[in-house]
């Protein structure tokens, strides 16, 4: 936002002129003046605020003026370094109250509320729950999907309604960027987020003060202390921002009376990869540092990779990918990759798509493209796909023409209706071609690849 961020990419949600579709955009102040200077004063509630994120507000807005902090947590003064940070902001000159509650709790909320002193008036809310999800949306039962956006989206709810139209210097709702763009195993906590920046302007239509600021990856005790998750966004493209920048960037969206804003430190190089294997995003395209990534030049394959697996038969190249994507996954042993099992059950995402991509690239000397694993979603089919590639006059024979039914067949294999009505008609002709084996005196075992391809034409048509 500022240029004392020098890290920090601040973005915005535009609507685009021409066809009304939505994409993010660099919103850089430019030098504009703040709208109205925050300097925090009275009572600050803040929910969540004996955590990692939450105690990093509190101190900011004791250092800051905050005559009086109202901490709302699950454990309140029971927390883990709840003592500790009671000090601190102390030792800064401010009140401090730790209420452990729920704040989903309307009642509890309005007894909060009501209690706070007329001499320390409430004149700003930092709703900064925290939730952690690492399950993917089949995985998250219904139940657990209303649990994980419950803290967020109700607590919110509840802090709004109670709140209606007091004057209030600031309410800001700590979001995130996964309900910008969306994450593979953070679909309850994106959708709960998603609802905060909807409610911010919800407030802002009603004439109430609101800010959401989406974040990306906050250093100092966000949730990147889990054990591997710092590694797991880095890999992803999305960096772990320093605390003091990120609240820097939080005052300068109140003082700058933004609405919404996303702010995250990312490596685009990495993040465009995994984002765009299995589509292209108009979302991000517009983004200079996307463009240019977007454009670049394809690698072209060394002499040494080129002609490595130019004549290698079907089974070496399934082994290939099998032992590739055992790599990608962490396995030993390559076995634990069924050749007919989908990628997306082996627990492909995006990021490893990509990496699988990369390394057969590099093995065979193509220009495969990120969405082959899901253009070609089981190691048989993809080995067929590579095999038609590295020797495309081979294409026409039984064996590529089979590896390109098998490619169709995983196609349908998510379409229950479309699947059993495929398989009826293989069935069927499967029939058809034994009985007419049999009349000739020969079994269906001695049918050639010919005929079969001959009756999948009469079936299928030429062009299927």
């Amino acid at each position: 936002m500022a240029a004392d961020m020098p890290h920090v990419r601040v973005l915005v949600l535009s609507m685009a002129d021409d066809d009304d579709s939505v994409f993010a955009a660099r919103a850089p102040l430019g030098g504009a003046e703040p709208v109205r200077p925050w300097r925090p004063r009275g009572t600050i509630l803040v929910t969540g605020g004996t955590g990692g994120v939450g105690a990093q507000v509190a101190r900011r807005l004791a250092e800051t003026g905050a005559e009086h902090l109202l901490l709302l947590s699950r454990r309140g003064d029971r927390a883990p370094g709840a003592a500790e940070l009671a000090g601190e902001l102390a030792a800064l000159g401010a009140g401090v109250t730790m209420v452990a509650c729920d704040v989903t709790d309307r009642t509890v909320l309005a007894d909060l509320i009501a209690a706070v002193p007329r001499e320390r008036p409430l004149t700003a809310v930092v709703h900064a729950v925290g939730v952690v999800q690492s399950t993917t949306i089949e995985e998250t039962g219904l139940a657990d999907f209303a649990e994980l956006v419950r803290g967020k989206v109700l607590g919110a709810e509840a802090l709004d309604e109670l709140l209606g139209d007091r004057p209030l210097d600031a309410f800001v709702l700590f979001s995130s960027n996964s309900g910008v763009w969306g994450s593979g195993r953070h679909s309850a906590y994106a959708a709960a987020n998603a609802h905060l920046d909807a409610l911010a302007e919800r407030r802002r239509a009603a004439g109430r003060t609101a800010t959401s600021v989406a974040w990306g990856a906050w250093g100092g005790g966000g949730m990147l202390t889990g054990e591997g998750v710092e590694d797991w966004m880095r890999r992803r493209g999305v960096l772990e921002m320093p605390g003091e920048l990120a609240l820097n960037a939080m005052v300068q969206a109140v003082e700058h009376d933004e609405t919404f804003v996303a702010v995250a430190d990312v490596d685009w190089a990495r993040f465009v990869d995994g984002f765009t294997s299995g589509r292209p995003s108009p979302l991000i395209s517009r983004l200079p540092d996307v463009r240019l990534l977007l454009q670049r030049p394809a690698e072209e394959p060394t002499a040494a990779t080129a002609g490595r697996f130019a004549h290698a038969s079907p089974a070496e190249l399934l082994d290939l990918v099998r032992a590739e994507a055992a790599a990608v996954l962490g396995h030993a042993d390559p076995a634990g990759v069924g050749q007919a099992r989908p990628f997306k059950e082996l627990g492909f995402d995006s990021l490893t798509a990509v990496e699988l991509r990369n390394r057969l690239r590099a093995a065979t000397g193509l220009q495969l493209p990120a969405s082959m694993v899901f253009d070609y979603p089981t190691p048989l089919a993809l080995a067929g796909y590579l095999r038609a590639e590295l020797a495309p006059e081979d294409a026409g024979d039984g064996l590529a023409g089979l590896d390109r039914l098998e490619a169709e067949l995983d196609r349908v294999a998510g379409d229950p209706d479309l699947r059993a009505r495929t398989a009826l008609r293989l069935q069927s002709m499967l029939s058809r071609l034994s009985g007419a084996a049999e009349e000739s005196g020969a079994g269906l075992a001695t049918a050639t690849a010919e005929d079969m391809f001959a009756l999948i034409d009469r079936e299928f048509g030429a062009s299927q």
